[in-house]
């Protein structure tokens, strides 16, 4: 077990809101244009991001000296209201772009979605440390996690929203590895879930244009190609140093989704290939430490936990950049601590006070 408790990790505190500072500056950089065009207010996008990020600071810290041992026993409870929202959701939230992804209180607006994400973690890290060798038994072992997830992803799917069912889908999967599952049973998951994905896509029409359209997209420039080509024009325009913070023109109503899903590529066009590299080396740097914590802690449930949390901000991560980079089919995943949005912003950073609460007892 964790022995006394000691500062948090300093390195993961810093990087988390050096993060989340250049998503501020670059959330108004790109959407300042947009939000004065559409609503009369150049801060529009900013004051929400800002109001948002001051409550997921004050959760992080929240979070961060709450022992995570005291939280486990809320487990079963956080995930079930989570599994009660994405159901919720379907009969009664806020279609956007043709998604019902939202549900409102208000003016208050979120996404289950985002709340499973950590409650998956949560969830499966508590149930994954209490298996122990059980977890090599497929039958008994794995296949009644894997009922839990699949019911999960099918809720997500329903939404519709294949790129966050990938995410939690990868997340726990890599957990299983962790965990202790055994590589031939793993092997299989990951044939069949590639295959459940390739089904995914060709039974939705649009799904297929996006493929398509990732394989070639200047074969149909004006329509499914268009974000992926935009996006590339921007990282190509920033060059080495970039155009300038602000100087962006693919951010005047070129690029879509330009402060959210796609605001890497903002990003990359005013501060070249050097402010894009250095936002990686950062993620890199919390990838590293949050791994570290993972190992170093002799508790199971926090090692999977630590581990669990730290894969859903990489795989996040990940996803993102190789869609802003054409490097797969567009999905609506955002860029961790970076892109524009309450619900991913606020649990994100709630994920992370955990992680730091965790490493107070390596």
């Amino acid at each position: 077990m964790p022995g006394k408790r000691k500062s948090p990790d300093f390195l993961i505190f810093f990087v988390t809101l050096l993060l989340l500072s250049v998503g501020i500056v670059m959330v108004f950089s790109a959407s300042a244009y947009s939000s004065y065009m559409t609503y009369g207010d150049a801060y529009y996008y900013l004051k929400k991001q800002l109001l948002w990020a001051l409550l997921g600071v004050a959760a992080m810290v929240f979070t961060m000296n709450i022992d995570y041992r005291q939280v486990k026993k809320y487990v079963r409870p956080i995930f079930t209201v989570s599994v009660v929202l994405l159901i919720t959701v379907l009969a009664v939230g806020v279609a956007k772009n043709g998604s019902t992804r939202w549900l409102g209180i208000g003016p208050i607006g979120f996404q289950p979605s985002e709340i499973m994400k950590l409650a998956m973690v949560m969830y499966m890290a508590k149930r994954l440390s209490e298996r122990g060798e059980r977890l090599t038994e497929f039958s008994k072992g794995l296949m009644p996690h894997l009922g839990i997830l699949s019911g999960v992803c099918l809720l997500i799917l329903a939404q519709p929203d294949l790129g966050t069912a990938v995410a939690i889908a990868g997340t726990t999967y890599l957990l299983f590895l962790i965990a202790g599952a055994k590589k031939s049973h793993l092997s299989f998951l990951a044939v069949a879930g590639v295959g459940l994905v390739i089904l995914a896509i060709i039974l939705e029409p649009y799904r297929m244009e996006r493929f398509v359209a990732f394989w070639d997209p200047w074969k149909n420039p004006s329509d499914t190609g268009w974000q992926t080509i935009q996006s590339l024009l921007a990282l190509g325009s920033g060059g080495f140093f970039g155009v300038g913070l602000g100087q962006s023109k693919q951010k005047l109503f070129y690029l879509p989704e330009r402060h959210t899903d796609f605001i890497y590529a903002i990003l990359g066009e005013e501060l070249g290939f050097i402010g894009a590299v250095i936002v990686l080396i950062l993620f890199f740097i919390f990838i590293w430490r949050g791994f570290r914590v993972a190992v170093t802690i002799r508790d199971n449930y926090g090692s999977l936990l630590a581990a669990g949390i730290t894969l859903m901000v990489t795989i996040q991560a990940l996803i993102n950049i190789a869609v802003v980079t054409g490097s797969m089919p567009v999905t609506g995943i955002t860029l961790p601590f970076i892109s524009y949005g309450g619900s991913s912003l606020t649990l994100s950073l709630v994920g992370v006070g955990m992680l730091l609460n965790i490493s107070r007892y390596t």
